[in-house]
């Protein structure tokens, strides 16, 4: 259970910079007494009342604790599977050798570690308690707890870096988003809220390096490979040094954590793994990790000839795909193939899951290949894969061409190894398909119709979308539809008058609600190949 430590009066911080202009709001005010017993299922509810009761519980200003999850996951619990650093949920509690907030949160409140990480009241309950804790372990007191600016140092530690500067970076990103405010939907239709504030946080041992500041962003070493990023090595026992092959392809990955979290935990030395880029979702910044003449321990068969560039985010959440990290990423990836004579061609420039003899699925179905390359100011071709027809023809054993390329691409996106998307539709596909049909509750038959055509196109994240919605979730709720409906929908990317009549004649047929709005029911239909 929560027990409250003794406060004692820590030394005056300082007062430093970055004043945003913005409208001030009321927080939560610190609870008395001793915490309630952990919370039962039928006290969970809203996200909104999740945060208003924990922060009143736990004494942590709510805006802070929205912000602090918001930086972390943009409030998405990824149904309780973990990210990278092995963090669960919307606070991203983490049980690793390095950090282990998950297993304080559970001693803290009395929740089941189970529960922590699957349930979001539970979760958002465990990270109030554990910015608690902190905050008394720093002898915040019942004044300071109110104010926000005093939390700095709390928030700092929270983020489990174990160096100044990237505990810093990470504090400055959650007053960034108290700056800035926050408007998140998230899972039931909720929109959860932060209005923007002025915020000028007492740094405290922080502050010694503030002067390196430059509106919000730190100004670190600069990387020695690629001179608009910073540089922050990583540990040495997360890469090798020098390479047994020649550079001649680019990687990109999905962090599957936040910036600042990956910055740490490609620092820590039991994670193992690194990449040679970090790129940041707000404001496309990047932090170079491993020398380009040496080998990042990033995408095992391809490690000794590629770089790597990881992409703040999760693969579910396409929010996290920003204009400013395609750019930005573009620019890299454009210096690095002309840099070390790599062809810009989706031969050369490909996902962690399009390298052979890996696992994984990043960046997956909601990032924008077609967009990104243009940027690069490469071919979309030499190995790119078109998923838009006017049409999805059935598909079985024997079959080749585009559309089955397209099919072993998706089966492969989505953990299914059809093998090298070759056009040819063998064994290895069918069998692929089989177990995609079972997953998703369809006959299993390993031929691909229109059912398992929508099952396939429609996967992914399950994000809201309506009229005036854009994006790479539109395109494939796009290409869906035009496999569901068995006519033409424009797969443009824009959810314009003609895609919502698609959407409504979709629902009446299968029995939705038919308002045009693609949310949970309408994507989980999609998703079953209805």
């Amino acid at each position: 259970m929560y027990r409250r430590s003794t406060p004692w009066r820590r030394t005056a911080l300082s007062a430093l910079g970055g004043l945003v202009t913005a409208v001030l709001v009321a927080t939560a005010q610190p609870a008395a007494g001793a915490a309630p017993a952990p919370v039962g299922a039928a006290d969970r509810d809203s996200m909104s009342r999740a945060f208003a009761r924990a922060a009143a519980e736990f004494g942590v200003p709510r805006d802070l604790l929205v912000a602090v999850g918001y930086g972390e996951t943009h409030l998405d619990g990824h149904r309780g599977e973990p990210s990278q650093a092995n963090g669960y949920g919307v606070m991203h509690l983490v049980s690793n050798p390095q950090s282990r907030t998950l297993e304080k949160a559970a001693e803290l409140t009395g929740e089941p570690g189970a529960e922590l990480r699957e349930d979001t009241t539970a979760n958002i309950r465990g990270g109030a308690a554990v910015l608690r804790s902190y905050a008394d372990g720093l002898g915040l007191d019942a004044t300071e707890r109110r104010s926000v600016d005093e939390w700095y140092p709390v928030v700092a530690r929270y983020g489990g870096a174990t160096d100044t500067a990237t505990a810093r970076l990470y504090a400055d990103t959650v007053y960034t988003l108290l700056g800035q405010g926050i408007t998140a939907d998230v899972a039931g239709g909720e929109r959860v809220t932060v209005r923007p504030r002025a915020v000028e946080p007492e740094r405290g041992r922080y502050a010694a390096d503030a002067a390196n500041t430059d509106g919000g962003r730190q100004r670190a070493a600069l990387s020695p490979d690629y001179p608009p990023a910073a540089w922050v090595p990583a540990n040495a026992a997360n890469y090798a040094v020098g390479r047994s092959a020649s550079i001649s392809t680019v990687v990109v990955h999905v962090t599957q954590g936040s910036y600042a979290g990956t910055i740490s935990w490609f620092q820590n030395a039991s994670s193992q793994v690194s990449a040679h880029y970090v790129v940041r979702s707000s404001d496309g910044a990047i932090t170079q990790m491993v020398r380009d003449s040496n080998t990042a321990y990033h995408a095992r068969s391809a490690n000794s000839s590629s770089l790597g560039i990881e992409h703040e985010g999760f693969i579910a959440d396409p929010s996290w795909f920003t204009d400013a990290m395609y750019r930005s990423s573009a620019a890299l990836t454009k210096y690095l193939c002309e840099r070390y004579g790599i062809p810009k061609d989706r031969a050369h420039v490909v996902g962690h899951a399009e390298v052979p003899g890996n696992d994984h699925t990043d960046p997956g179905p909601n990032w924008n290949w077609n967009y990104y390359m243009q940027l690069v100011g490469g071919s979309s071709g030499g190995g790119g894969v078109q998923l838009n027809f006017a049409s999805y023809s059935a598909l079985s054993s024997g079959s080749t061409g585009a559309q089955v390329t397209a099919a072993q691409t998706l089966l492969n996106q989505q953990g299914y190894d059809a093998g090298t998307a070759d056009g040819i539709y063998g064994t290895r596909t069918a069998n692929a398909v089989r177990s995609f049909q079972t997953a998703r509750g369809l006959t299993a038959d390993g031929a691909v119709g229109s059912r398992t055509w929508t099952a396939l196109l429609s996967a992914g994240s399950t994000t809201v979308v309506r009229e005036g919605s854009t994006g790479a979730v539109v395109e494939r709720l796009q290409r869906a539809l035009t496999a569901a409906l068995g006519r033409t929908v424009s797969i443009d990317g824009q959810f314009g008058p003609g895609t919502a009549t698609a959407v409504r004649d979709y629902q009446s047929g299968r029995g939705l609600t038919a308002d045009g709005i693609v949310g949970a029911a309408t994507w989980s239909a999609l998703q079953a190949g209805r």
